[in-house]
């Protein structure tokens, strides 16, 4: 009989990889039953995690640094993104070729994180809001996010492309399929570097829930990994999935399906791995969140050995050959 076991997404952002896991038999393998199919608040999130209510969750990424130094027991196990994937979206005839012509210009926001990520992004490039070199106009979701009352929001719930198009502002930074959605109706699509970041899917659970069930921890974590890898070894039976289940932001025809699949497969990490330079970064956005989060070593958060003892049995590199780095 299968182990049920929750893990909600923060962001429907989540679901092409999560799909493709749940539907290639990674979990079901390792005996789990896992349902993914609904959306968790921040606020939720950080009640229902400690109380074993859901098991496992895919975020939070900023609010748990300073939730730690308030006595939370929140951990991360993995992370499958190590940098974000977004583009630069402008009008054609806005005359913006790239980042540094941003300087003066309105940009749109879409939620609390990604708002955060598209702000140290412009301040790394020397584009700072604090000292109004840009505007940032921060778009509310009205499925539940949350977003700083200060910061100029609006509430609005279609995609952020429309801002652009309509003229409220004057660029943002999209991730896939939306860039593709926003290029046919006309708007400049510009490649970016990408951020170094703790996003997208990470795996995070409680520190209690890991001392009673270390076996249902590492069945898990090998069920992502497998799911990964068939991610990243079928691709056309991935991009399958992906065009068939998911639909949240628009029906996906082949090209869109095969661009959102190659995207997210450049990016995926294989190991689970988080990077230094990310979680530098993502500990930067706390700080700025939440000034409690400077009580906390910013890897206190992370317990790794999971990932490590996995990898040293050998079975990430028996699925994927000897040629696998």
């Amino acid at each position: 009989m299968a182990d049920h076991v929750h893990f909600p997404y923060r962001s429907q952002s989540h679901l092409p990889l999560l799909h493709v896991v749940s539907e290639s038999g990674s979990w079901e393998k390792q005996g789990l039953e896992v349902d993914y199919k609904y959306k968790i608040s921040a606020t939720d999130a950080h009640l229902e995690v400690p109380t074993e209510e859901v098991e496992f969750v895919g975020g939070n990424h900023v609010s748990t640094y300073a939730h730690r130094a308030r006595g939370d027991t929140w951990v991360y196990l993995g992370q499958t993104l190590n940098a974000t994937n977004g583009r630069l979206v402008v009008r054609p005839e806005s005359g913006i070729r790239g980042v540094p012509d941003l300087r003066n210009k309105k940009i749109g926001t879409r939620g609390m994180h990604p708002g955060l990520n598209d702000w140290l992004y412009l301040k790394q490039r020397g584009l700072d809001v604090d000292r109004d070199d840009i505007e940032m106009i921060a778009q509310v979701v009205t499925s539940g996010s949350s977003i700083d009352p200060d910061a100029g929001a609006q509430v609005d719930d279609g995609p952020i492309w429309h801002w652009v198009r309509d003229g409220k502002v004057d660029a943002a930074f999209i991730t896939p399929p939306g860039c593709v959605f926003a290029e046919r109706a006309g708007l400049k699509v510009i490649d970016v570097d990408p951020l170094p970041m703790i996003w997208f899917t990470t795996i995070s659970t409680s520190s209690t829930f890991i001392k009673k069930h270390p076996d249902i921890v590492e069945r898990f974590l090998k069920g992502i990994i497998e799911g990964v890898h068939y991610f990243k070894t079928h691709p056309d039976e991935a991009t399958k999935i992906i065009q068939e289940l998911y639909d949240n932001e628009g029906a996906l025809d082949d090209e869109a399906a095969a661009f959102l699949y190659n995207d997210i497969n450049r990016l995926l990490e294989p190991k689970l791995y988080p990077t230094m330079q990310a979680i530098s970064n993502v500990y930067e956005e706390a700080i700025r969140q939440d000034k409690d989060a400077t009580k906390v070593n910013p890897m206190a958060l992370w317990d790794l050995h999971h990932i490590r003892q996995i990898d040293d049995s050998g079975f990430v590199d028996d699925l994927y050959g000897p040629s696998n780095d």
